[in-house]
């Protein structure tokens, strides 16, 4: 049974949004508190969860390199259906880097639950840094769900000029934060605040959970 970590608004939820992890970092990182925190002042109810490796990694302390993304497939389409009868509202799935890549990429899974209604990336890694040639678009090309992706302009992973580039799907909305990171964190010398990022995505998760009550 997988272990889980809820983030819940003060009222019901107007969507939930069920977040993984990034590759080397856990599920209580301080980038998967701030999104859930900022999420939840907009109604979004969060919940967290942690691929096999980075669960085996916080009981026995060993760092285990993680497996290939499309190895975790399973486990998340696992996590769906045992979170999916405590899901409120529209069930939006996704997470930070390779947690959101696995999630675009299962959603094209014919075992996919139906409940789930959108995709939301936090720094998607488009590129392993200093490897533009070597694109991950695939998963987003074939998306049938609608999909906000919120990047740092400055992200090694991709970014703002290289993303707007690729000629992503209609379906998809990226959202660019001022001087991010792959964290979406600006620099130090920025007008930009991390803070001030992290909250500019998640009102843009609640305009993705409006459009879908539409």
């Amino acid at each position: 049974m997988t272990d889980f970590l809820w983030t819940r608004p003060d009222s019901a939820p107007v969507a939930t949004l069920l977040l993984a992890h990034v590759a080397g970092a856990a599920m209580d990182s301080p980038f998967m508190e701030k999104i859930a925190a900022f999420a939840a002042a907009e109604g979004i109810a969060v919940v967290r969860f942690e691929f096999p490796y980075m669960a085996e990694r916080r009981r026995t302390g060993k760092k285990r390199p993680p497996p290939r993304a499309d190895k975790l497939i399973d486990v998340y389409l696992t996590v769906i259906s045992e979170i999916s009868g405590e899901a409120q509202g529209p069930l939006l799935i996704g997470g930070k880097s390779v947690g959101e890549r696995v999630a675009a990429m299962i959603t094209a899974d014919p075992a996919l639950d139906a409940h789930v209604a959108g995709v939301v990336c936090l720094g998607y890694p488009f590129h392993a840094p200093g490897k533009t040639d070597a694109l991950r678009l695939e998963p987003l090309q074939a998306l049938p769900l609608p999909c906000l992706i919120a990047q740092g302009e400055r992200d090694a992973f991709g970014n703002r000029e290289e993303v707007l580039g690729y000629g992503l799907p209609e379906a998809i909305e990226v959202l660019f934060l001022e001087d991010g990171s792959h964290d979406l964190a600006p620099r130090g010398s920025s007008p930009a605040t991390w803070d001030g990022n992290l909250k500019l995505a998640a009102k843009a998760i609640r305009k993705l959970a409006d459009g879908l009550h539409a």
